[in-house]
């Protein structure tokens, strides 16, 4: 049997060590690199291509965060909540925070570096007793908050797409085409075959896509920061910038903090998706270090381009409540409206704003594309240890050593999950809302069983935050417990079905469904993370 480490990263009592233990499917002259060796101690044989630097990985994880993506389609909500002050300032503060979850999760990863990141991590950390049942809730929370960050970001690009050939086309106030949900829904289902499509291929040529999709985030930023406030013939002041706070709403809430926490919001729905760099592990060079090295690094340097790109931006706003009302070129869409409005102020044609929005696109394309690499590993890695429906499809790999299948079917359910835009948006928010919450309860679990169960007994790898860990995995847990119930409060009062916020009800039924379904039939079956190499002497 293969070896398994416990919290302290020590071989557990039933388990033969390594030592001069060789694999049944290895030649006796194989020389082991650390890399497989530590795969083999943590249960698995080596199945996906390890090409990934140091680089890549952190380009996997950078893109998928991507600063354009999720400032540009949340821009509206800050402006309208809180406004300059709320997005300039919110976002160092939700920055800080969640480097602090980023540091607990690296430490933890370059002490238990598999596909399976989170779910593994939890089980390892719990111990025996509760291994399963840790695995079992961390797993399909961060495995559905993956398919709906997945169908949020490809839905996003759908939407901008829609805004972009709307104002081609004259804008709202020159006849412009105003697509259907469908042809909105038509549009995303085609962005996510390219996805699979593209997910499909050599991990090699998906991390050269990785790379060359970070560099377009870092020059997206630069050029748009510059660009359009450069363009803008009305700008506002370092003042306005730095220090109004937006109170008009149409939300019925007047409350200043309670106005500024929702606009805290766009900031923390931006910074997700990083635990990518864990779930590439199993392809990544050295991955008890640059695994850790992918999460923080993307996190940080999303963190500075970030909040230059909202510095930048905003110094076009000059009239909030023109830029969200349903009656502007944009049709409301608030950013595609400051781009297209600066240029068309300058130059008498919105071409060069359009144009602007075609750099975003590409952003949220690849954004999504990556979103699907994380999404498709994750599910090979929970599939591998039965955790899944049919999981022997799953974690199949075909000749180019990727889980093909796995690749598909996230694809498909983050499909599924748009499909009920077209009976209502608010029911599509309520299936999105899961994209970061369920993503940070996952999130914290682990970290939380580091900071308490496996407070002792934890062996951290080459990255570790020595005698802060423990500081910093409190911080870490306690901010995951705030935004649950800041992402939960009412956006709109008085409160109808129209405006409800169903993001408890979707978070809540998705932990009914999870628990139910453990104690009726799961717990019969799952043992956690089972180790999938045999070893002879």
């Amino acid at each position: 049997m293969a070896t398994e480490r416990g919290a302290d990263n020590s071989p557990t009592d039933d388990v033969d060590a390594i030592g001069p233990y060789i694999l049944l499917d290895s030649s006796p002259t194989m020389e082991m690199d650390g890399d497989r060796s530590l795969l083999i101690q943590l249960g698995y044989k080596q199945e996906l291509g390890r090409h990934l630097s140091a680089f890549s990985s952190f380009a996997v994880t950078f893109s998928i965060i991507s600063v354009i993506t999720g400032i540009t389609t949340t821009y509206g909500r800050g402006l309208e909540f809180g406004g300059p002050l709320t997005m300039i300032w919110g976002w160092p503060i939700a920055g800080f925070f969640t480097l602090a979850v980023g540091l607990s999760m690296g430490e933890i990863c370059s002490s238990f570096p598999t596909s399976g990141g989170l779910y593994y991590w939890s089980a390892k950390l719990c111990g025996n007793d509760w291994s399963p049942f840790a695995a079992w809730i961390t797993g399909w929370f961060n495995i559905v908050g993956q398919w709906a960050v997945t169908a949020s970001i490809d839905f996003s690009l759908a939407q901008l797409l829609a805004v972009i050939i709307l104002l081609s086309t004259g804008g709202t106030n020159g006849g412009g085409y105003v697509a259907s949900k469908y042809v909105v829904i038509c549009f995303h289902a085609a962005i996510l075959l390219s996805h699979a499509i593209l997910n499909s291929i050599s991990i090699t040529w998906l991390s050269l896509l990785g790379q060359f999709a970070a560099a377009w985030n870092v020059m997206g930023v630069c050029v748009l920061m510059i660009l359009i406030p450069m363009v803008a013939t009305q700008k506002a002041s370092a003042e306005f910038v730095f220090t109004h706070f937006n109170t008009d709403n149409d939300s019925g809430i007047h409350s200043t903090p309670y106005i500024f926490v929702l606009g805290l919001l766009m900031s923390q729905y931006t910074l997700t998706g990083y635990d990518a760099s864990a779930h590439m592990t199993e392809e990544t060079k050295d991955a008890d270090k640059n695994g850790p090295k992918g999460i923080i690094s993307a996190i940080g340097i999303s963190l500075v381009f970030g909040w230059a790109y909202l510095v930048g931006i905003t110094f076009a706003v000059t009239n909030i409540p023109q830029l969200l009302s349903s009656e502007n070129d944009a049709g409301g869409y608030a950013i595609a409206q400051v781009f297209y409005q600066a240029f068309k102020s300058r130059y008498g044609s919105g071409t060069g704003g359009i144009f602007c929005l075609g750099i975003v696109a590409v952003a949220i394309f690849f954004c999504g594309m990556s979103s699907v690499t994380s999404n498709s590993r994750t599910v090979y890695a929970f599939s591998r240890d039965g955790a899944m429906p049919l999981s022997s499809l799953w974690h199949k790999v075909n000749s180019q050593e990727v889980p093909i299948n796995a690749v598909w079917i996230s694809a498909f359910i983050s499909f599924a999950m748009a499909l009920t835009s077209l009976g209502s948006l608010v029911a599509f928010q309520a299936m999105v809302s899961i994209a970061t919450i369920g993503l940070y309860i996952a999130y914290a679990l682990p970290i939380f069983f580091r900071v308490t169960l496996a407070r002792k007994s934890f062996t951290p790898g080459p990255f570790n935050l020595g005698q802060w860990g423990l500081v910093v995995g409190w911080v870490a847990v306690l901010w995951v417990i705030t935004i649950t119930v800041l992402f939960s409060l009412p956006v709109a009062y008085p409160i109808v079905a129209d405006n409800l916020n169903y993001t408890p009800v979707a978070v809540g039924g998705l932990l009914v469904i999870v628990l139910s379904w453990w104690l009726v039939s799961a717990r019969l079956w799952f043992r956690g993370p089972v180790a999938n190499i045999k070893l002879q002497p």
